[in-house]
């Protein structure tokens, strides 16, 4: 019997700790023995670092500017973000030591660890992360390049068993966001441009993670940025200020909701609003995690969802490093507030956690001070805890290291992921002629953007491509990097080549018969590149065996285009944000994929 579970003073178990009593009562009994420090601390998220020697948990990592002790034992938070995962065995005993920390608290409330997207090859490290121990997919638009909902289906299943034996027991994802907006730096996280398709795979995402109903095998989604994230203005990303604008010129809101509809038709369990400023609506030009007439209004009573919303990251307060802000806090149009007032204006909201802060005496400030009853927090913590409970943590939370070493990266799974892989690639062009697809095997190969010696297994390696009879580069989508922190990790503005590089692609086209590869985590627009090329594919996250399997017709292509390629960058700033499918004249076409 675990600590969870222990009898009381009177030799009883309280109904909290008693896993034959319903989950309502267990809540209400533990909701009425916390104090207010304790409730206030569950309604607070923030990163935490792994370090697997840190025996005593007394070591800050990662982004967190505190230790884990500090945040459970001092801070009362039970909700950690990943920022990070050893190898299986020791992320095994790091969240098992957590929870012992836990369970030594006055009344042994379980941690529950969240994280972001871990199984694609996303190049993009701001908005989604890698774990090698894990099975290897493609980006979520990608696996809707497959327009396969059992594949996303199984998708979700395997990267639950491998989350859920490491202790990562709530999803910040999926994004239920439309890429209406080609320049937009999230677009690699969405399901593309189509609210039909997205909504049938976004359904299909959150029952795989969390399976019919919620239970002890479980991960919980945050399914986000509601209500759409997609239609930013000029494609800029409002996790800058120069990106805070949500705009819908063609009047389009209401479609960016339809795979949201999904999402709470399967039970997601919670919800993430986005840092958007709405501006032209009917609607408060406040950053929707600010937003009443979105979260209470819309998500709360016309949608009647009763789960989790928690703000993505940062609305609160500004991160600093040595005293110099470095990352503002993102409380568009609510800049004017300090901390305590936006935190206020949140909770009147609707809203039920902080993501990114660590400030729970916020909170407890405010209803001492009588501006928030403890009746509105224990509205908030009554679904964090239903959660906790739901997810059997409270039941058991800890793990067993051999499972995890089974079951994380198993082979089965692993071949899934490559297997996805290989179906998400699109075949956009192939012109007939010499470098007419499949190549044969043997051929003299000039390649760049892939690795030497996986392409040697395919054909003869040639260091001049005057030397080859083709060449096979892989590309990634242009696009305009920032400076300052977090910007220079998003890919964002102007989706076509220019200068120099573009030069030496052109050059290189003309001279040997050459196969392109293009990494769409947006759009790109490659008119002349298209003209040019003797074959010319999408990928989404791919391997380089991945790739030249398909090229070399050991797998016929089967992906299609989950969002349309424009033919020109004055297309693409004539294009409504809010609007699918209405680039003047596309290069391609959504849906556009050929095979052999």
């Amino acid at each position: 019997m675990n600590g969870f579970r222990d009898l009381n003073k009177n030799g009883k178990l309280d109904i909290y700790e008693d896993p034959e009593r319903p989950i309502g009562e267990r809540v209400e009994d533990l909701l009425a023995q916390m104090t207010l420090e304790e409730k206030a601390g569950q309604m607070f998220q923030t990163f935490i670092g792994v370090d697997p020697d840190d025996e005593k948990l007394e070591t800050a990592s990662g982004f967190s500017p505190f230790s884990p002790t500090h945040m459970v034992h001092g801070l009362k938070m039970t909700h950690l973000n990943l920022s990070g995962t050893p190898a299986p065995r020791q992320m095994v005993a790091w969240s098992n030591r957590l929870q012992r920390l836990a369970e030594k608290e006055r009344l042994g409330i379980p941690v529950t660890l969240s994280s972001d997207p871990r199984h694609a090859f996303s190049r993009n490290s701001a908005v989604g992360m890698t774990t090698p121990d894990f099975s290897q997919w493609p980006e979520p638009i990608g696996l809707a390049a497959t327009r396969d909902a059992m594949l996303v289906r199984e998708f979700a299943d395997i990267a639950r068993q491998e989350y859920v034996a490491v202790g990562i027991r709530a999803a910040l994802h999926p994004m239920a966001d439309l890429a209406t907006e080609p320049r937009w730096a999230r677009i690699n996280g969405t399901f593309g441009e189509s609210a039909e398709l997205a909504a049938e795979l976004v359904y299909q995402y959150v029952l795989g993670f969390q399976g019919e109903s919620i239970g002890p095998t479980s991960v919980a989604c945050m399914t986000k940025h509601f209500p759409g994230g997609g239609p930013q203005k000029d494609g800029m990303d409002p996790h800058f200020e120069d990106g805070k604008e949500q705009v819908y010129p063609g009047d389009n809101f209401d479609y960016h909701l339809i795979p949201f509809d999904a999402a709470f038709r399967a039970g997601t369990a919670m919800i993430m609003p986005y840092y958007g400023q709405p501006v032209g609506l009917p609607i408060e030009a406040v950053g929707f995690g600010f937003n009443k007439q979105v979260i209470t209004s819309l998500l709360r009573e016309k949608y009647g969802f009763d789960g989790v919303v928690c703000t993505d990251w940062g609305l609160l307060t500004s991160m600093e490093l040595d005293g110099r802000v470095i990352f503002a806090a993102r409380a568009w149009g609510v800049e004017h507030l300090n901390c305590s007032e936006r935190a206020l204006k949140a909770l009147d909201a609707g809203i039920d956690q902080f993501g990114g802060e660590n400030c729970p005496e916020v909170i407890v400030d405010l209803v001492r001070s009588g501006k928030v009853s403890e009746a509105r927090i224990d509205q908030s913590v009554r679904r964090l805890l239903r959660d906790k409970f739901r997810l059997g943590l409270f039941d058991n939370p800890y793990l067993n290291p051999d499972a995890a070493e089974r079951t994380a990266g198993r082979a089965d799974f692993r071949a899934a992921g490559e297997l996805a892989q290989r179906k998400s690639i699109v075949l956009l062009k192939n012109a007939a002629g010499h470098a007419h697809l499949p190549l044969q095997p043997g051929v003299r190969l000039y390649v760049e953007g892939i690795d030497v010696k996986v392409a040697s297994q395919y054909g003869e390696v040639v260091t001049d491509p005057a030397h080859a009879d083709v060449a096979i580069v892989r590309l990634n989508t242009p696009y305009q990097p920032g400076q300052g922190f977090l910007r220079d990790m998003f890919h964002q503005g102007d989706l076509d080549f220019k200068g120099e590089v573009k030069a030496h692609i052109l050059t290189l086209l003309a001279q040997t018969p050459t196969i392109v590869v293009m990494h769409l985590d947006r759009p790109a627009v490659i008119p002349e590149i298209n003209a040019t090329c003797a074959a010319l594919l999408g990928d989404f996250g791919a391997s380089d065996g991945a790739v030249l399997d398909v090229v070399f017709g050991r797998f016929a292509p089967t992906g299609k285009l989950p969002f349309e390629l424009p033919s020109s960058m004055d297309a693409v700033r004539a294009q409504f944000s809010d609007v699918p499918f209405d680039s003047a004249d596309p290069l391609y076409r959504f849906g556009h994929g050929l095979s052999y």
